[in-house]
């Protein structure tokens, strides 16, 4: 892994990438301000009958949890800015990534307005290409290294977030999307259904540790969604000590295997 190095001339493309990313993220604050209802709608924890609501399945996270989104918000606020400086401005990492960014803003703001409008199954695929976008922006980044800490912390870090808390709400997201539908859980109970996705989302947190060089911010945010997936299991409605245990067990996983990634990557650079 390299460092990138900032570099000052900016061309016109330069210039149309950070415009973009600036549009993306006010459609994606419009769309956040929609979603809390700051406009008078549906939060979204009431909208689709309250399919995402904290006490809607086994998988949802307490209330609490969606706070990371302030997080993520004023993260991705802090890159739109840091785009727009000379220092950064031409920056090869900003050129890789910058309409992926952008995308992945549309598409929140996207997924937003498809639960709104009570269209779940739309909500699932927006979030599954939203998912996917993110992966590829972090792979990306994770082929150089950042060139100062502000890089580090409002581009790496806040993508980090943004892409593990993903991961705990696509797998809410379908769970919800799957209850709406009526589905019972089939061969399964529906415990036995949270336990095995907590078990997957574990793997992948495993997975993102081991490919991304074992970053901090993707782990913290699946281990955030996934303890306050436990707490909502133990504190409110549906309560279920299995699903309880299976998050607190698989948020566990997820900090062990960040922390010997991280000191196995350690030892390979010494």
């Amino acid at each position: 892994m390299t460092a990138a190095g900032p570099t000052t001339t900016a061309t016109p493309a330069d210039r149309a990438r950070q415009v973009t990313v600036t549009v993306a993220y006010l459609v994606c604050l419009l769309g956040s301000m929609i979603g809390v209802g700051v406009f008078g709608g549906q939060r979204i924890a009431e909208a689709a009958g309250g399919a995402l609501s904290a006490d809607a399945t086994l998988l949802a996270p307490g209330g609490p949890a969606f706070s990371i989104w302030s997080v993520i918000y004023v993260g991705l606020a802090g890159y739109v800015v840091l785009q727009w400086l000379p220092r950064w401005a031409a920056d090869p990492r900003q050129r890789a990534v910058g309409y992926l960014v952008a995308l992945t803003m549309v598409l929140n703001a996207a997924w937003i307005f498809s639960v709104q409008g009570d269209l779940l199954w739309l909500s699932v695929v927006v979030i599954l290409v939203l998912l996917a976008a993110l992966c590829r922006v972090i792979v990306l980044l994770a082929r150089t290294r950042a060139a100062h800490l502000a890089e580090t912390v409002l581009l790496d870090g806040t993508l980090g977030l943004y892409l593990g808390w993903v991961c705990v709400a696509t797998a809410a997201n379908i769970a919800a999307t799957l209850a709406d539908a009526g589905f019972d859980g089939g061969p399964l109970a529906p415990e036995g259904w949270a336990v095995l996705v907590c078990a997957v989302v574990a793997v992948v947190g495993i997975g993102l540790a081991v490919r991304l060089g074992a970053r901090i911010a993707p782990a913290a945010a699946i281990v955030w969604g996934l303890v306050w997936i436990a707490v909502a299991r133990t504190t409110g409605q549906p309560e279920s000590r299995a699903t309880m245990v299976a998050a607190g067990t698989a948020a566990g996983v997820v900090v062990v295997a960040t922390l010997l990634a991280r000191v196995r990557r350690e030892h390979a650079e010494a």
